[in-house]
């Protein structure tokens, strides 16, 4: 995981919306990031510092001098020797100090000796967030290199409606894993496909298989996390849509082919991970088929290769195509990596408990066009996405430069 180890210094400045801050250390802490946590004046009037002691583990940097004083020396070390620091909520106030260069309290201060890469997550009223000076503002501090993650609308504390509120803790999270993360996919397109197709029969049954998504909505979380602009073609799935992704729902394996051959031409590269159905019913019942009322024989017809028809299509884009076998992994793998034009595939036995549909692992090898095939062992799928990305971002420097 991109956060096991890091160490997140969170600034918590004064508004309504540090509560939401508590949850924030939680999931960073859940991540196995280990999180300091350093608070404005204002900040202890709606949160106490024993919450996120008890909730880091670490004594809370709360002032210069007097009750809650750091170390000597910590108001410029603590912004220098983390991985990364989140604002979080970031007021009108505190990003005004930052945008003049202010230095009059802890977090100020920490902030202008910090070299660590920063995420700015503003949280305050609707017209605050819409005035002049708070825009000016926030434009100075993004062109200093200070990460802005746009807040949320909706109803806010006030009792206003509108943009204003602290994005949700998982937001925050995952925009802290991109800060975090190697951007060696800046600028590039991504197509990504997951998840199952549903063939229907009726207007009640359809045919299927036991994928989930993991693999394909993994594969695009971690793209966009190093910096890829992602477009992710997904079937019906249960899962929420990654954070920065553009989701595109699809339903049969003839929606799929349409939505990739839409965008394909557009796009770097293509990882087809979806579990897409080889056949249909040859004929859709209007009515839903009766028990003991039908012919117990259904026909089915062939659905089209959407990769071997994007392959049709290919000019520089790099395509990953996934084989989920059951015998014969690597020879079945190898076949379909030459017939289908693909530059990578990515075989899997799915006759294992612990790697295939529906878990939260997989143990695959990677096939390249050239060279010895990549035989990783078992691991999350983001780790198997994190490995399968590193030789796209390969294949994509060697076609076309860096992003």
């Amino acid at each position: 995981m991109i956060y096991t180890g890091k160490r997140i210094l969170l600034g918590v400045s004064g508004g309504i919306a540090a509560y939401k801050a508590a949850e924030l250390a939680r999931r960073l802490i859940m991540a196995g990031a280990r999180v300091k946590v350093a608070m404005t004046a204002a900040a202890r009037e709606f949160v106490a510092p024993l919450t996120f002691q008890a909730l880091t583990g670490e004594p809370v940097a709360a002032a210069m001098f007097g009750p809650g004083a750091v170390a000597p020396l910590e108001h410029v070390s603590l912004g220098q020797e983390v991985d990364a620091i989140i604002l979080a909520p970031a007021t009108a106030n505190l990003i005004g100090k930052l945008a003049a260069g202010i230095g009059d309290d802890l977090l100020t201060t920490i902030m202008l000796a910090a070299t660590s890469p920063v995420l700015l997550c503003p949280a305050m009223n609707v017209a605050m967030w819409g005035s002049l000076v708070v825009q000016e503002n926030l434009g100075r501090l993004r062109a200093r290199g200070m990460q802005v993650l746009e807040p949320g609308s909706g109803e806010l504390a006030c009792g206003a409606v509108g943009l204003g509120r602290l994005p949700e803790p998982e937001e925050i999270v995952e925009a802290g894993a991109r800060l975090l993360s190697r951007q060696d996919f800046s600028g590039r397109r991504l197509l990504v496909t997951a998840g199952p197709t549903h063939e229907d029969l009726d207007p009640v049954r359809f045919l299927s298989n036991r994928s989930s998504g993991k693999m394909g909505y993994a594969l695009a979380r971690v793209a966009w996390r190093r910096g890829a602009q992602v477009c992710l073609i997904s079937g019906p799935s249960a899962l929420a849509a990654p954070y920065g992704v553009e989701r595109v729902w699809v339903r049969s394996a003839w929606e799929m082919l349409d939505a990739v051959q839409e965008r394909f031409i557009g796009a770097e590269a293509l990882l087809m991970a979806a579990a897409v159905g080889d056949y249909r019913p040859q004929t859709l019942q209007g009515l839903k088929l009766k028990r003991g009322k039908c012919a117990t024989q259904v026909d089915l017809v062939q659905n089209a290769d959407i990769l071997r028809e994007a392959g049709r299509l290919k000019t520089r884009q790099v395509m990953v195509g996934f084989a989920a076998e059951s015998h014969d992994l690597e020879a079945e793998a190898l076949r379909k990596l030459k017939e289908k034009n693909l530059d990578l595939i990515v075989a899997n036995d799915v006759t294992r408990s612990d790697s295939g549909f529906a878990v939260d692992t997989n143990q695959v090898t990677i096939l390249r066009r050239e060279g010895e095939p990549l035989r990783l062992p078992l691991l999350s799928k983001e780790e198997v996405a994190e490995r399968l990305l590193d030789e796209v971002a390969k294949l994509l420097a060697a076609s076309g430069g860096e992003g």
